[in-house]
């Protein structure tokens, strides 16, 4: 019954910005940490934000390098990935995952709950 639904992906030129939203139904998304997953063509998935349920606290990767945020509006039921000058790079399916547990987290392992992703493209 849990739903993630992400959306707001699409084709953009390096330098550009993009907002990632992802809707959750059917659990109580304010008790959980969220984050946000990708996998580029070729590579393995990989860790990008998380945050937590209360969103004082988030993490993020090193290869984002500061350009990107995670947010949470726990009103709406929806977190966001906000992402700066985009690169190449950065080019991939972008997943919205729900934690296990209040506290965020880098691992997979962690989040029970997925969406099915939604297209990033950077063109250079």
């Amino acid at each position: 019954q849990v739903q993630l639904v992400e959306s707001g992906g699409g084709l953009v030129q390096a330098g550009d910005s993009l907002r990632l939203s992802c809707a959750v139904s059917g659990r109580t998304f304010s008790s959980y940490a969220m984050g946000w997953f990708r996998r580029a063509p070729g590579k393995e998935r990989e860790f990008v934000a998380t945050i937590t349920s209360s969103g004082r606290n988030t993490y993020y990767a090193d290869s984002v390098k500061g350009r990107i945020t995670i947010s949470r509006d726990n009103a709406r039921n929806a977190v966001y990935l906000q992402m700066n000058n985009l690169e190449p790079e950065d080019t991939a399916v972008y997943y919205c995952a729900g934690g296990k547990y209040s506290t965020g987290s880098l691992s997979a392992n962690d989040y029970n709950y997925w969406g099915l992703g939604t297209q990033v493209t950077v063109s250079s």
